[in-house]
C-alpha cells in the first residue's frame, strides 16, 4: 500500500466488505433457488438473466450521468447503499420472482457505482501509475470474495443448510454492507469537479471503430454459450457434492482468476488479442466438457481461466484500438448484458425441460461455431498484414 492514496485504500476496504457480502449471497443463491425454494434450474436462469442484464446495461446510463453532470461520490455512495440494503431482503423472498427482483435492484446498485468508482480511483492515482492502484483495488475485491466464501464454508460445516439458516445468512450481509457504505460516506473524499470537466473527452462515434465489432461480437457469442458459475454450482450439487463443499468451488474459481490475471495480461501484449481470445474460448469449452463428465474441480478452474483471460483480452483490445473508447465500452457493456442474460435463460430452459445433455450440446456446438469464426478472423487479419 506504499505510495497509494489513502482514498484508494478506503475504496479498497469498501470493495472488500461489499464483495464479502456479495460472495455470501452468490455462493448460496443457486442452492436457495433450486433446492430450498424448489423453483427449478429454469427459474435460476431467469434470476441470473435479470441480475446480469441490469448490472451491465445500466452502467452505460450511469456512466453517462456521472460524466455529464460531474457526479462521482454521490453515485458511489448511493450505489453501495442500495446493494447493502437489498441483499438482506433476499431473506424475505418466497419465490424466484422475489429473488429476481431483489437481485435486479441490488445489481442496479452495482451499475450506479461502477463508472464513478473507477473515476475516483483514477483521480487519486499517481501519474502513469494507475495500474498499481487498480491492481490494489482488484486485490481487495478478491480478498473480500474469498473471505465471504470462506465464512460460508465455516458456517455450513457447523450448521445444516435449510430455509431458516440460509435466510439468516442473507440477513447478516447487512453488517458488511453497511460498513462498506459508512467508509464510502465518511472517509472517501470526493474529487475536484473542475478536474473532471478538464479531463472529460469527447464521446463521439468514430467510424474507424467499426473494425473492432467482429471480435466483440465473437466475445458476446462466447459469453452466451458458456455455463456461468451459478449453473456449475447446481451441477456440482447434482453430482453429489455436499453443500459444505460448494464454497470451496467458489474459492477455487476466484483464486484461478487471481493467479492467472497478471500473466494473461503479459501474454496479450506478446501474442495478440485474437489468439488470446481463442485460448480463452478453448478453456471455456473445456469447462463445459469437464462438468459434463462430473469433473467439477477442473470445470471451475477452466471457467476461471476463460473469464479472466477473455475479459482482460477484450478490455485491452478496446483500450489499444478504439478511437471513441467511451462509445466502444458502451457497446461492450450492452453486448455483455444482452448475451449473458439471453444465454442464462436459454440454458435454464434447456436444462429444465430437456436435460443437461442438451445444455452441453447447445454450449459446445455454439462455442465450436464461435471458435471457427474467430479462426477466420485471425486468418483474415494475417492475410491483410501480408498483403
Amino acid at each position: 500500500m506504499k505510495n497509494i492514496n489513502k482514498n484508494v485504500i478506503y475504496l479498497g476496504w469498501v470493495s472488500f466488505f461489499t464483495d464479502f457480502s456479495s460472495s455470501m449471497v452468490t455462493t448460496l443463491l443457486p442452492l436457495y433457488v433450486v433446492y430450498i425454494l424448489d423453483e427449478g434450474v429454469d427459474k435460476l436462469g431467469i434470476v441470473i438473466a435479470v441480475a446480469s442484464f441490469v448490472s451491465y446495461a445500466f452502467r452505460i446510463v450511469f456512466g453517462y450521468i456521472s460524466d455529464r453532470y460531474a457526479l462521482v461520490k454521490p453515485l458511489v455512495v448511493t450505489g453501495y447503499l442500495v446493494s447493502a440494503l437489498t441483499k438482506p431482503m433476499l431473506a424475505l423472498t418466497h419465490g424466484y420472482v422475489g429473488v429476481a427482483a431483489m437481485r435486479g435492484i441490488e445489481r442496479m446498485g452495482k451499475a450506479v457505482r461502477s463508472a464513478p468508482k473507477d473515476a475516483l480511483i483514477s483521480a487519486y492515482s499517481e501519474a502513469k501509475k494507475s495500474g498499481k492502484t487498480f491492481g490494489f483495488h482488484k486485490t481487495m475485491d478478491i480478498a473480500g470474495e474469498l473471505g465471504g466464501a470462506a465464512l460460508i464454508f465455516l458456517v455450513l460445516s457447523q450448521v445444516m443448510l435449510d430455509k431458516e439458516s440460509i435466510r439468516l445468512i442473507f440477513a447478516s450481509t447487512l453488517i458488511p454492507g453497511l460498513i462498506a457504505t459508512a467508509i464510502a460516506l465518511f472517509l472517501v473524499k470526493d474529487v475536484d469537479q473542475s478536474s473532471l470537466k478538464a479531463t472529460r473527452g469527447p464521446s463521439v462515434f468514430n467510424k474507424s471503430d467499426l473494425k473492432l465489432l467482429p471480435l466483440l461480437f465473437i466475445y458476446f457469442a462466447a459469453v452466451m454459450f458458456i455455463l456461468s458459475d451459478q449453473f456449475l454450482i447446481v451441477k456440482a450439487r447434482e453430482s453429489g457434492y455436499a453443500n459444505t463443499i460448494i464454497p470451496l468451488f467458489v474459492m477455487v474459481l476466484t483464486l484461478t482468476q487471481t493467479l492467472s490475471s497478471y500473466y494473461s495480461g503479459l501474454m496479450i501484449d506478446k501474442i495478440g488479442s485474437e489468439r488470446m481470445l481463442l485460448m480463452a474460448i478453448v478453456f471455456g469449452a473445456l469447462s463445459v466438457a469437464c462438468v459434463w463428465q462430473s469433473l467439477i474441480w477442473p470445470g471451475f478452474i477452466f471457467l476461471g481461466l476463460f473469464t479472466v483471460i477473455s475479459l482482460n483480452t477484450v478490455r485491452a483490445y478496446i483500450s489499444n484500438h478504439a478511437q471513441s473508447k467511451a462509445f466502444v465500452f458502451g457497446i461492450f457493456y450492452g453486448g455483455v448484458a444482452f448475451a449473458s442474460s439471453l444465454g442464462a435463460v436459454i440454458i435454464g430452459q434447456l436444462w429444465k425441460h430437456l436435460g443437461f445433455e442438451d445444455v452441453v450440446l447447445f454450449s459446445l456446438t455454439g462455442l465450436g461455431v464461435v471458435t471457427i469464426a474467430l479462426l477466420i478472423l485471425i486468418w483474415r487479419s494475417k492475410r491483410d498484414l501480408l498483403y
